[in-house]
């Protein structure tokens, strides 16, 4: 069991959460006519997830024999059978959209599909290609966001979609700097897109990313259709945590060369946890009071 549950990796639904994003940028996640329909199409995205998991870790099997953490993941050291992953990304599949399309709409479950779609094409080769390696990733955050939009029936702003592709492009890039990093000490390729990398592409890749985060966000907060909708003229003054959460990032990044997994930092970092809180917690107050 114990093995079946690292398999399904339970800890990265957190990443689900930008399912839920739009209702709380709308001012709606106490709305329990919108948040009822949004938590099922998290459980849904969270089944689908999984079975994107297995498959990824199924066609990884012998490049995470090379890798010194995923070596342990139980296909790569063998614990668990590949037919029987298989088995399982068939049933987590079926009920996600047997989920989707009874209790949501068609369109949640086609925006589902998609996700579902692209992620074996990532799995099946995509990957391999630098660059749209990690835009395909980020693209997986911007459909979380839009199969969320669509079963709260809540209309989603261009801005909300572009600081997610952003942040997530960033985070992806911090990650293909750890496998680079991997790749230069020890030899160990575990991506075949590392080829397309190098340490100087990827460090003013992110610093690029973190200075368009930054003032993306900061826009978003001053422009004139948030204004408009939350009269809320210091709402930018919320940016003061975004800085402090890219800086934090590239501090783990670039001095302590630990950005290999992003869900891991959220789930332990304390700096990065404090963050997220207290600009959930302000801009909560300001839109919500």
């Amino acid at each position: 069991m114990r093995d079946w549950i690292k398999l399904l990796r339970p800890q990265h639904y957190v990443k689900n959460g930008f399912v839920l994003l739009p209702l709380f940028f709308a001012g709606s996640i106490t709305d329990t006519a919108a948040l009822y329909p949004a938590m099922i199409a998290f459980a849904a995205f969270c089944l689908v997830a999984s079975a994107v998991y297995i498959i990824n870790d199924a066609r990884d099997v012998e490049l995470d024999r090379l890798h010194p953490e995923k070596c342990m993941r139980p296909l790569a050291s063998g614990r668990i059978p590949l037919s029987q992953a298989y088995i399982a990304v068939i049933i987590l599949v079926a009920l996600a959209t047997g989920m989707t399309l009874y209790l949501l709409s068609a369109n949640a479950a086609m925006l589902l599909a998609a996700y579902l779609i692209m992620n074996i094409g990532y799995s099946f080769g995509l990957k391999a290609i630098a660059i749209l390696d990690i835009s395909m990733v980020s693209m997986g955050f911007v459909l979380r966001l839009l199969v969320g939009a669509s079963a709260a029936h809540i209309p989603l702003s261009h801005w909300i979609i572009t600081m997610t592709f952003l942040l997530s492009l960033f985070l992806a890039l911090a990650k293909r700097r750890d496998d680079v990093q991997l790749f230069l000490t020890h030899g160990d390729k575990t991506r075949k897109s590392v080829d397309g990398y190098s340490m100087e592409v990827v460090n003013h890749g992110m610093s690029i990313l973190a200075a368009v985060v930054i003032v993306a966000y900061l826009m978003y907060c001053t422009s004139p259709e948030v204004q408009a909708q939350w009269d809320a003229p210091w709402l930018y003054a919320t940016g003061g945590w975004v800085v402090l959460g890219v800086m934090r990032y590239l501090q783990i990044t670039h001095i302590e060369e630990n950005s290999g997994n992003p869900t891991k930092v959220l789930l332990k970092d304390r700096f990065v946890q404090f963050t997220v809180l207290a600009w959930v917690a302000s801009f909560g107050a300001i839109i919500y009071m």
